[in-house]
C-alpha cells in the first residue's frame, strides 16, 4: 500500500503543475476549466462503476454534493482567469490563503471558535500580502483583476472545503469526487455555450495540455491529496498543500520564464508562515 507521506508529494506536485499549464495554454480559462473537470470526470467515471464503489447520496446530501460542485467549477474558472490576468506564482499564493478563509468561516457559522494562533496568523499572512502586492497598491487601492479573482478563488475554495467536509463525513471519497466533477463538468459546460467559450478546433498541444490537467492536475492530484487526508493528520496535510506556491513558482520560473522578485519571495514566505501559524496545534495539545 502506498506510503501516505509519498502519495502527499505526488499529490502536491500533480497540482503545481496547473497554475503553469493554464499560462502556457493560449485559450479561455473557463474552457481549459471545463476540460480539466471533464477529462477527470470521464476518467474516474468507469472506474467506479466497473469496482462497483459508487455509492447512493440521500436527498440532503445531494444538496451539498450540487453546491460544492458548483462551487469548486467556478473555483478552477476564477483561478485560471486570475493566472492570466497576473501570473502563476503570485495567483496560487493568493488562492492559497483559504485555510484563512476556513478559519474566519469555521467563526462565523461553526460551534468550534479559533484560537488566538489563528488570528495572529491571519494578522501575519495579511501583512505578507502587502509585501507581496506591494504597500502602494493599498495605499492607493489600486487592485488589479488578477488580484481580486485570486483572493476570490481562495473564498470559493474555503466555502467549498467547509460545505465538502460535511458530505465526506457521510459517503466514499471516491463517490463524492465523482459527483462532483460530473456536476462541475455540466455546469463550466454550461457557462461555454452561454458565453460562447471556445470548445472545439484547438491545437494538438492544447489538446495534450487538457488531458495533462484533467488527468495529473485533477484526478491524480485530488486522489493523491485525498488518500493522504485520509491517512495523515488533516492539519499537517493542509500546510503542506501550501508548499503548492513554491513549486509552483520554480516550475514557472524553470518553464515560462517568469520573473520572481526579492518583494515576492519575501511576502510569500510571510504569507506561507502566518497560515503554518493557524494550523500550528497548540503544545498542551501535543502532550495531552
Amino acid at each position: 500500500m502506498l506510503n501516505p507521506r509519498i502519495s502527499l508529494v505526488i499529490g502536491v506536485l500533480s497540482i503545481s503543475i496547473f497554475p503553469v499549464l493554464v499560462k502556457w495554454a493560449p485559450v479561455s480559462g473557463i474552457s481549459s476549466a471545463f476540460y480539466r473537470m471533464f477529462i477527470g470526470f470521464i476518467c474516474l467515471l468507469p472506474f467506479v462503476l466497473v469496482k462497483q464503489n459508487l455509492q447512493i447520496p440521500s436527498r440532503s446530501q445531494w444538496l451539498r454534493i450540487l453546491t460544492c460542485g458548483i462551487l469548486f467549477g467556478t473555483d478552477i474558472a476564477v483561478w485560471n482567469l486570475s493566472i492570466h490576468y497576473s501570473n502563476a506564482t503570485q495567483a496560487t499564493l493568493l488562492t492559497n490563503l483559504s485555510p484563512v478563509w476556513v478559519g474566519i468561516g469555521s467563526f462565523l457559522f461553526l460551534t468550534e471558535k479559533p484560537k488566538l494562533q489563528f488570528w495572529i496568523g491571519t494578522i501575519i499572512a495579511m501583512a505578507g500580502l502587502v509585501v507581496l502586492i506591494g504597500p502602494d497598491t493599498f495605499l492607493n487601492m489600486q487592485f488589479d483583476k488578477g488580484f481580486m479573482l485570486a483572493v476570490l478563488s481562495g473564498m470559493l475554495y474555503a466555502t467549498y472545503m467547509l460545505i465538502s467536509k460535511t458530505v465526506l463525513n457521510q459517503i466514499s471519497i471516491v463517490s463524492f469526487m465523482t459527483y462532483s466533477m460530473g456536476v462541475s463538468s455540466l455546469y463550466l459546460l454550461t457557462i461555454c455555450l452561454f458565453t460562447n467559450q471556445p470548445l472545439w478546433n484547438f491545437t494538438p498541444a492544447i489538446w495534450s495540455i487538457f488531458a495533462v490537467q484533467g488527468v495529473i492536475s485533477q484526478l491524480l492530484g485530488w486522489l493523491a491529496i485525498s488518500y493522504a487526508v485520509k491517512k495523515l493528520d488533516a492539519e499537517r496535510v493542509s500546510l503542506s498543500l501550501l508548499s503548492q506556491s513554491v513549486v509552483t513558482g520554480l516550475i514557472a520560473w524553470v518553464f515560462i520564464d517568469e520573473v520572481i522578485t526579492i518583494q515576492m519571495i519575501i511576502g510569500g514566505i510571510v504569507i506561507l508562515s502566518g497560515i503554518g501559524i493557524t494550523f500550528k496545534k497548540p503544545k498542551s495539545t501535543l502532550h495531552a
